[in-house]
């Protein structure tokens, strides 16, 4: 959809296009851009609220389940009075409050086969920042058939990774991470709420640079991170031919 950029667009995002080689071109691209951000926790609720202040057209956000207590110490979307309550309707009333200008549609729902055709319908880009790997699977396995940039990151205590697949391009999900940790349970890892909501942000730059094309994004390395000594190594990740996958993507 071709939208033009407003007085008030060129006054919020004034800062923003002062970047070398950023320009009204590349704001007029978010603008006219949707992201899907699959899970809205530590991670996916810090790159929503990053997305929507860099002025992103629209944000389909998707998740389960009532915010609890112990959420409470990374998710930035939250507030503690919405306890008990559902997650995506809070997330929506926050970033309208942040960014009124910003289309956010939500969904209170896991990510399944059934579901994930419909809600990367008019996307451009992926987040897969889901709190288990069924879903993050069903997510790389559905933006690969449809050709949809996906940004995958994950942490664990004080560490974290992130990479972009691009479909025929880069590896996917599945040429990295074949088979799940037995060990990795959805809610058994700490979270330091700083380092999620770091990893947070570098997927809202990265996800800036594929809609846009501005910069260069990581392609077919990941970027690892250990906070507690800041060590930090972008190791090459490899397509795998014979991935159930993306072997057959070219």
């Amino acid at each position: 959809m071709e939208r033009i950029l407003t007085p008030t667009d060129m006054e919020r995002y004034r800062r923003q296009m002062m970047l070398p080689g950023f320009d009204a071109g590349h704001q007029r691209k978010l603008k006219e851009s949707t992201a899907l951000v699959a899970g809205i926790g530590g991670l996916g609720g810090t790159a929503a609220v990053y997305l929507a202040v860099a002025g992103i057209g629209k944000m389909v956000i998707v998740h389960s389940g009532a915010l609890t207590l112990s959420n409470m110490n990374r998710q930035i979307l939250m507030r503690h009075a919405w306890i008990g309550k559902s997650r995506t309707v809070q997330a929506k009333k926050t970033l309208e409050e942040i960014n009124p200008d910003v289309e956010i549609e939500t969904y209170d729902e896991r990510i399944s086969g059934d579901n994930i055709p419909g809600l990367l319908q008019g996307v451009q880009v992926a987040l897969s920042a889901r709190p288990n790997f069924h879903e993050r699977r069903e997510l790389n396995r559905a933006c690969v058939e449809k050709n949809i940039p996906m940004i995958e990151a994950a942490m664990n205590g004080m560490e974290g990774y992130l990479f972009n697949v691009i479909p025929g391009i880069t590896p996917c999900l599945e040429c990295v991470y074949p088979e799940d940790n037995p060990e990795w349970e959805e809610l058994g890892f700490p979270v330091l709420g700083a380092v999620s909501g770091a990893l947070g942000c570098l997927m809202s730059i990265e996800a800036v640079k594929i809609l846009t094309g501005y910069g260069r994004p990581l392609l077919s390395r990941m970027l690892v991170f250990s906070t507690l000594g800041m060590e930090f190594r972008k190791p090459a990740i490899h397509r795998d031919t014979g991935c159930r996958v993306c072997g057959d993507k070219t």
